[in-house]
């Protein structure tokens, strides 16, 4: 199998459906970003050890790829991601958020190796989160996937504290900005 194409030696490469477009374009962006979030998350699998999270995370990086499937799509032949997805997530945040104490601010992103990894992973899927809302001004997406991605860093925020708490590490609190979560409204209080 050849891995190189020489397309990108002129700056362009191709998505799904055979079309050419330029490397620095919107929807290459877009899913490079999901590719570098997969890529980190792969790296923070290796310093956990819970087999059923693991598991979840392999999920996930699947997951990932087919959001980025669907934005690497320009007529959308297949939607990939659902709502079925993103309520999977929401269970997941559910759970894992009632494992650590609740906290009322921001907490410096670090702890255990796993811990902060899953860190980094939040703050690349903010910036993919990103990139997708500006290609999504002038593009078609499914809204699943925008929703998706921005469940995704949630996801890694809960799961970073978890694991941070079976390691035996604290949150270190930021005490300079005050109360910014507020633990009396629920989801039912927004929705």
């Amino acid at each position: 199998m050849q891995i190189y194409t020489r397309v990108g030696d002129k700056g362009f490469t191709s998505v799904i459906g055979g079309e050419k477009l330029a490397k620095d374009s919107d929807r290459v962006r877009a899913y490079g970003e999901l590719d570098e979030l997969n890529s980190y998350l792969g790296f923070a699998i290796g310093f956990i050890e819970d087999s059923k999270i693991v598991s979840e995370l392999f999920e996930v990086q699947k997951l990932i790829f087919d959001c980025g499937s669907d934005i690497a799509d320009p007529k959308r032949l297949q939607q990939r991601i659902s709502q079925e997805n993103i309520d999977w997530l929401e269970e997941r945040i559910d759970i894992y958020s009632k494992i650590p104490e609740e906290v009322e601010s921001f907490i410096l992103p670090g702890g255990s190796h796993a811990g902060a990894s899953l860190h980094v992973c939040r703050t690349i899927a903010r910036r993919a989160e990103r990139s997708i809302v500006t290609f999504q001004w002038v593009n078609d997406l499914a809204k699943e996937d925008l929703k998706f991605v921005n469940r995704l860093s949630d996801y890694f925020y809960a799961l970073a504290r978890v694991l941070n708490k079976n390691d035996n590490y604290d949150d270190v609190l930021y005490d300079r900005g005050g109360k910014v979560f507020h633990t009396d409204i629920t989801k039912k209080d927004i929705s």
